[in-house]
């Protein structure tokens, strides 16, 4: 059985366990720690960063860091904030996020980040990156467009023997998400829709749900992301 130890995020007193993800520790302690591509129980990735914390004086990934004991973390200051903005809009710059035409509107975990960071004009400049859309599986629209790269759908859709029905093809500004055709000929109704969940945006949609929860009545429509962490304890 793990070990409680002791931690400070922002001065406030925590207790966790030996090992766990500083993420997932602050999460237990009605501290919201922003995510795109972290999941609880599934192997970390680090991947967007948005996550990033200070450690004892020191950048780290709460996604891929468990908290020690005593160590001090810094997590709701100017300096993280805006950093975690920059993050934001440089997702926004890089893919083709137009969230009216998106039906992850209102669900979508980049959005609400948006909203929560109040994201206006971002200060990098539009990439317009074009890749190729594919509607060729049975199940799933796959907008390539809207990919930010999180890794969730390679980690967590998996059929019984292990194998990713998602993964990555190309290199460099030319990496883009792609689809196991021969596995998702027979991918299951609950997985596809299962897939749809966990994209934090909306470049994984199941085929013919169109709108099934109406625009008004979504997850982030009246509440802000990471309220449910942070109304925990309260």
């Amino acid at each position: 059985m793990s070990e409680k130890i002791k931690f400070t995020i922002d001065g406030k007193e925590c207790e966790g366990q030996t090992g766990q993800l500083i993420v997932d520790a602050a999460a237990d302690n009605g501290v919201y720690i922003p995510v795109l591509c972290h999941w609880r129980d599934v192997v970390p990735a680090g991947s967007c960063r948005i996550c990033t914390v200070k450690v004892n004086g020191r950048f780290m990934a709460a996604c891929t860091t468990p908290i020690e004991d005593a160590c001090s973390v810094e997590n709701n200051t100017p300096e993280l904030q805006d950093i975690r903005k920059a993050i934001v809009e440089m997702l926004f710059v890089e893919g083709n996020h137009f969230c009216p035409a998106c039906e992850k509107s209102g669900d979508c975990d980049l959005q609400a980040l948006g909203y929560r960071y109040q994201m206006m004009v971002p200060r990098f400049p539009y990439a317009f990156e074009r890749r190729e859309l594919d509607a060729e599986s049975p199940k799933i629209f796959l907008e390539k467009n809207r990919c930010i790269f999180c890794k969730r759908c390679i980690r967590m859709i998996k059929d019984e023997q292990g194998r990713s029905y998602f993964g990555f093809k190309g290199r460099g500004k030319h990496l883009e998400i792609a689809l196991d055709k021969k596995l998702a000929e027979n991918m299951s109704e609950e997985l596809a829709m299962e897939a749809m969940k966990i994209c934090p945006v909306g470049a994984i949609l199941r085929k013919e749900v169109g709108f099934a929860t109406p625009i008004g009545e979504r997850k982030y429509d009246n509440v802000p992301i990471g309220s449910d962490i942070e109304n925990l304890q309260k």
